[in-house]
This record gives C-alpha cells, structure tokens and sequence, in this order.
C-alpha cells in the first residue's frame, strides 16, 4: 500500500477580546500585527485634534493629584477665655488649673458643652517633680499649687493645681515651659479664628539672655553683691522675684524693687552717728511708742529658749522664717522678744543651747506681732557669752 499524504493546515487562534489592546492574527503562516478599532479610532482622532492631545496630557498630573491630595485643612482656632475659669483633665473631671480671663487657648475640638484646649506658658523649676514614664514629664509639688506664666517672672496667666501632670516643651535657668491639653466649659470662653500672633500668652517666646524682662528667683541662699565677688549689699528672702538687667560670666546684674525704712529726720539725724542714739532704747521704751521704735537699732540681753519656724498663722513672718523665742533677763518671764535670723546667722543661732544668755543687736520689725503681741526684732549681731 502507498503511504499518504496528511496536509495539516494552521488553525488560526482565537482572538481575545480587549480594547484598546494589540492582537496577533497568525493564519496559514502569515503573521500580521493589528490594533483594536477602539484604538486606532482613538489614535486617529488624537492626531487630526491636536488640542485634545494636550488636554488629555495636562488632565494625567491633575489625575495623579486627585488620587493622592488630602483634604485641605481648617484653619486653626482659638479659645479665648471670657472669665476666670477652671480647666479640667476631663469633662466635668478634675481641676488641673484655673485660667485668668483674657488669655488664649490652642482649640483642639468641641465636643457637647465643652472644648478640648491646649494651656502652655512658664513655671518655676523647683516647684515642679520629675516623673519617670508615662505621657508627663511633671507634677506640680509646691503646696497650693504654682503660678504659670507667660514668660518667665512675667505675668500670670493660670493657677496650677497641685498634682497637675504637664508636659515639657522648653527650658530657661530655673524656668520649664509646660503644655497641658484638658478641657474647659464652653459658654466661658470665645471661639476666634487664629490670628499669626494668635496662641495664648504662653506662646510668647523667652525673652532674650540680658533683656529687662528676664527673670531671677532667689534661692536658699542668694546673697545680692556689689560687684562680682564683691561685698555683700543684702541677703535675699527665698523667692525674691528679681529682673535680670545683663550678664557676665556666671554672675547677672538685677534689680530689686522694695521699700526700706526711712524714719522721720528727728530719727534719722539722731542715727547718723552710727546708730548708738538708738541702743539704750529698752523694751518698756519699744513698747510705750511702737510708732516711733520701728527700725530703730537695739542691744538687748535675752534668754535663748527655743529656735522656731514661723507658721502661716505669724503674718509678721514669711513662713518658713527662722527665728529665736527669747525673754528678757531679769524681767517678767511671761514676756517674750522675737528674734528673726538672717541665712547667714543660722550657723551662730543653731548652736545655742536652751537658757544661754546672749547679747543680740538687732533693728525693731515690729513693737507688737499681731499674733501674740510680742516685739520682733531683725538680727543684726549675736554675741554669746564665754
């Protein structure tokens, strides 16, 4: 038998749909490229309409923007508290501080009666504890609270509660700008859009290192100078708010403002030649014309009883002031003389011993405390006896 001759023919494939796509059209060995109709209509009407091909390029950078824009933000508000107010951890929650009217506050939402507000300014360093962990840097220690302000040693803007939690966003020697984010009662403050110099007093910035507005407050221990590591002019109550004029080195100029006795001239001449017309001035003398005995200079021999600390109930004391309960020799032991002492007397008047007789120069505070009715006296020299 012949062999015989299959003819195979080629089968053209199936043609996948898709527009705008290129297809392969192999038939009986014959490769030919075609494009879709969608697309060469597409391509023809680009090339006859040169407007439509820039058009539809400028539409691509618009296209990809609308796919990746964000929604444009607000612009940013302002509380504006209207009365002094209570600002609270919480809704209805606990006071953390108490905001002075007029000053204003970054809005973070309203939510019902009440606004979420960011409360930022400046606090004293050694009234504020460290924390360790958690969302606060600190917490209010001082008893009764600490001012906050808007710059340092500037004005108040908010009473903080003692326990407050802040958080910290800068530093100045002895000052720590804080931020509290809490809520306040709504009808008590004013919604305002915020203006470029918006944000609050406690957005002010610090003031420049030498600037009258910068600020000092003194120590355990600050005594006040003539010159660097000159003589000393006075010692400092802890807390003495000063205004730092320059600097040198470590050492700053400041400026105190108080008053100082200045008695009538009779006194005063009386007293320029060294204060002796004043020293034989007794305690009946101090006590029969208080008027005229305030800041005059005394010498007089007590009994050393006890050393004490003034409580807040002693307004002639600041509290916490150190003094000496003493009676007179050879008097009435039912009467008492106040001696308050200096930082730099408290070595001499901690080593004394219950009964000792001291000799104390002091200058008269006061003829009778409003407490106890007792005279003060400032310390000036203590001589024990040997």
């Amino acid at each position: 038998m012949g062999m015989r001759t299959v003819e195979r023919r080629k089968v053209p494939p199936p043609v996948q749909p898709g527009h705008g796509k290129w297809r392969i059209d192999a038939s009986f060995g014959t490769r030919q490229i075609q494009e879709s109709p969608i697309l060469r209509l597409t391509r023809q009407r680009m090339v006859h309409a040169p407007a439509l091909r820039v058009s539809r390029r400028a539409l691509l950078p618009l296209l990809l923007l609308a796919g990746t824009a964000e929604p444009l933000v607000a612009q940013s508000r302002v509380a504006v508290v209207s009365v002094r107010e209570n600002l609270r951890a919480e809704p209805n929650g606990v006071v953390v501080a108490v905001v002075e009217p007029g000053i204003s506050l970054s809005l973070v939402r309203q939510q019902g009666s009440w606004v979420e507000v960011v409360l930022e300014g400046w606090a004293w360093e050694a009234s504020l504890q460290t924390r360790d962990g958690g969302a606060y840097d600190f917490r209010v220690g001082a008893d009764g609270g600490e001012n906050l302000r808007a710059r340092p040693s500037g004005d108040i803007v908010a009473r903080l509660e003692e326990g407050a939690l802040l958080r910290e966003v800068d530093r100045a020697p002895g000052w720590i700008r804080v931020q509290r984010q809490a809520w306040m009662w709504a009808p008590s403050v004013d919604l305002r859009d915020a203006s470029p110099n918006a944000g609050g007093a406690a957005s002010t910035p610090p003031p420049s290192v030498g600037s009258p507005t910068s600020g000092f407050r003194a120590g355990p221990s600050s005594p006040v100078l003539n010159a660097p590591d000159g003589d000393t002019l006075t010692v400092l109550r802890p807390g003495t708010e000063l205004a730092v004029l320059a600097r040198q080195g470590n050492w700053a100029r400041v400026r105190l403002e108080g008053w100082v006795w200045m008695p009538p001239v009779e006194i005063a001449v009386a007293g320029e030649s060294g204060g002796e017309a004043s020293l034989d001035l007794t305690l009946d003398g101090v006590l029969a014309n208080p008027e005229a005995a305030r800041g005059r200079l005394v010498t007089w021999e007590l009994q050393f009883v006890s050393l004490e600390e003034a409580e807040a109930v002693r307004t002639d004391f600041y509290e916490g002031e150190p003094f000496l309960l003493t009676r007179p020799v050879g008097e009435d032991a039912t009467r008492f003389v106040y001696v308050a002492i200096p930082p730099e007397q408290m070595t001499v008047a901690s080593g004394l011993t219950p009964l000792e007789r001291v000799t104390v120069v002091g200058r008269v505070r006061t003829a009778a405390s409003a407490l106890t009715g007792a005279p003060i006296l400032d310390l000036v020299e203590l001589r024990r006896r040997r």
